[in-house]
């Protein structure tokens, strides 16, 4: 396994990279680079034989530094490893599940030992995106990956493949081979503030009601002037979700829109129809401590594993809106505990993709930074 890796902020020349002959390169940058109009011509041109997947993002990561406005280019030749890349689209948030089903089945298959997904970061249902891959190619499966950004204006995500660049798009890579080594970790560092409330009424992904409450109305009341910049001030303040006794679920879903007509809520992810919420909030050192908590259960540090080897950083958007300046120190925790060896890729999302609690129960986080660790023996 040979990687490479360079930040394009301009015209920079990609002739170091495809140097490797690489099968796979990882892609994310900003909205505005992925519109130039030439930008997919020139990276096809560039990397004629490798399997180009990633999407816009609020946010890039390349080593220890976040940036906005550049595009991230990951080269990846495997020495051993296997490859399937799967597409869908999501025209029609309803539609998450048939998207993930459709990505499945061209996955699924002998030797897959991981999924790595990118998708719209707007007008999906990321729960549903993941239960209709896993219900393709089993629970034993993991799934990491998330959701595409614009800089959190909000208004529209991209995805990239070899074939072109799609607002509607999802796209995979499976991971196929005794070779490849494979760890996930991920948390939050939130800490809950406020009551405990009943979900009283809500669809999938859309709640309606708190104790019998507007959802939308009760937020606003406890947002206070934060209120007048949703939906993006939503970022700020997720929801904690709760058992039937008030225990957590380890889970936390963040707003990506409102509806002042029905008074409801769109959050990124599934919520339990018959459980409890509660709001969060947070502060830099929680966040920092979350990171590396995350970048510790992937499983892997200096040394673990001779050689080159990747991780793959997913983290929210309401992160990085909450830790301005101090971003860097979360993706600085990360890459001390991988250590010199990793080269460390990835993005700020619209909701990150990762195992929740083993590398076979995987979900949709929502303001979490996920660690997926990737390497050959």
């Amino acid at each position: 396994m040979e990687i490479r890796q360079t930040v394009v902020t301009g015209g920079e020349p990609l002739a170091a990279l495809s140097e490797i002959s690489p099968n796979l390169v990882l892609v994310f940058g900003s909205v505005a680079a992925m519109r130039v109009p030439e930008f997919h011509a020139q990276l096809r041109a560039a990397f004629p034989a490798a399997e180009l997947i990633g999407c816009s993002t609020a946010g890039e990561i390349a080593g220890q530094r976040v940036r906005d406005g550049s595009v991230v280019l990951t080269a990846i030749r495997w020495d051993k490893t296997r490859q399937r890349v799967a597409k869908a689209r999501v025209t029609d948030m309803a539609h998450s599940d048939d998207a993930g089903r459709d990505i499945g089945r061209v996955l699924k298959g002998d030797g897959l030992r991981a999924v790595l997904v990118f998708g719209k970061g707007l007008g999906i249902n990321g729960s549903a995106l993941i239960e209709g891959i896993i219900a393709e190619v089993g629970g034993e499966v993991p799934i990491s990956g998330g959701l595409a950004g614009d800089g959190g204006a909000f208004t529209e995500t991209l995805t990239l493949s070899t074939d072109g660049i799609d607002c509607d798009g999802v796209v995979a890579v499976g991971l196929y081979g005794d070779a490849v080594e494979i760890g996930h970790g991920s948390y939050g560092g939130w800490q809950p503030f406020g009551p405990v409330r009943k979900v009283t009424r809500s669809e999938g992904n859309v709640l309606f009601e708190l104790d019998g409450q507007s959802a939308l109305a009760l937020y606003k009341e406890y947002l206070g002037e934060y209120a007048k910049d949703l939906p993006a001030s939503g970022l700020l303040f997720p929801f904690e979700m709760l058992r039937e006794d008030h225990s957590t679920v380890g889970l936390i879903r963040t707003i990506l829109g409102v509806d002042e007509a029905s008074g409801s809520l769109v959050l990124a992810g599934d919520i339990d129809a018959n459980g409890y919420l509660r709001l969060m909030h947070a502060n830099n050192d929680g966040l920092v401590d979350g990171a590396e908590t995350a970048a510790k259960r992937a499983g892997a540090g200096p040394g673990a594993i001779p050689g080159q080897t990747l991780g793959i950083l997913v983290s929210c958007v309401g992160r990085k809106l909450v830790m301005g300046d101090a971003v860097e120190d979360e993706v600085e925790a990360v890459a001390t505990v991988l250590g010199k060896s990793a080269t460390i890729a990835g993005f700020y999302s619209y909701g990150e993709i990762a195992p929740f609690s083993s590398n076979i129960d995987c979900k949709l986080h929502n303001q979490t930074m996920t660690v997926t660790f990737i390497a050959e023996r």
